[in-house]
């Protein structure tokens, strides 16, 4: 049951990601994304490539994350691994962007990993 749960909240961290690079890729400068970001028209449209290559990165942690759980049991360290990268990134930008990123993706990331390291122990 556990590993059901944990491997739950992990394809919704890999889902998010997908979104995110979808907002920061595609939907950047369109009326979606602007709301998500809370961002001008002016800003967006200017920011646009720097946008797009941060959506990005935010693709190689949900590929990551979906890699490990296509590995299933194999995929343990893959898992950890990019969800501590999905923390690393939460925290930093809570730290410099916004605070709201905390909760939206190093809590979900540090959930996961609690729920990951108790089905190693069961």
């Amino acid at each position: 049951m556990i590993t059901l749960l944990s491997n739950t909240v992990v394809l919704l961290i890999a889902a998010l990601h997908v979104y995110i690079l979808v907002l920061e890729m595609f939907l950047w400068d369109k009326p979606q994304g602007r709301k998500a970001f809370g961002l001008s028209q002016d800003f967006a449209t200017q920011t646009k490539t720097l946008a797009a290559n941060q959506g990005l990165y935010n693709g190689f942690l949900a590929a990551g994350l979906f890699w490990g759980l296509m590995l299933g049991e194999a995929g343990l360290s893959v898992k950890v691994f990019f969800l501590v990268c999905v923390l690393v990134a939460g925290i930093y930008g809570a730290a410099t962007a916004s605070k709201k990123i905390l909760f939206i993706q190093a809590v979900p990331a540090t959930v996961g990993l609690l729920l990951l390291g108790i089905g190693t122990l069961m």
